[in-house]
């Protein structure tokens, strides 16, 4: 029943794009290695201070995520890339 749900949803959409020809889907790989950095930096602040904050207004909400993102960029560092390129051995 579920293959069927999904079957009828491709359809679906595949119907939607078709019907708006300015609209691009990209497909990625869920385990792709650059959406997990997006999703892990945005998730930062929520985990850190906007999820149990206490805010006086939406001013204050900006201005707290402000100093976060400014604070983060300024303990940065860049990733070094360590592969040798050796492939590994399969066991």
């Amino acid at each position: 029943m579920a293959r069927d749900a999904g079957i009828s949803q491709a359809k679906h959409t595949k119907a939607w794009l078709a019907e708006h020809p300015r609209r691009h889907v990209r497909w990625t790989p869920p385990h792709a290695s650059w959406p997990n950095q997006v999703e892990l930096f945005f998730s930062a602040p929520t985990c850190r201070g906007v999820q149990h904050g206490d805010f006086t207004s939406r001013d204050d909400l900006i201005e707290k995520l402000e100093a976060y993102v400014i604070g983060h960029d300024e303990s940065a560092k860049p990733y070094r890339w360590t592969y040798e390129g050796i492939p590994l051995n399969a066991v």
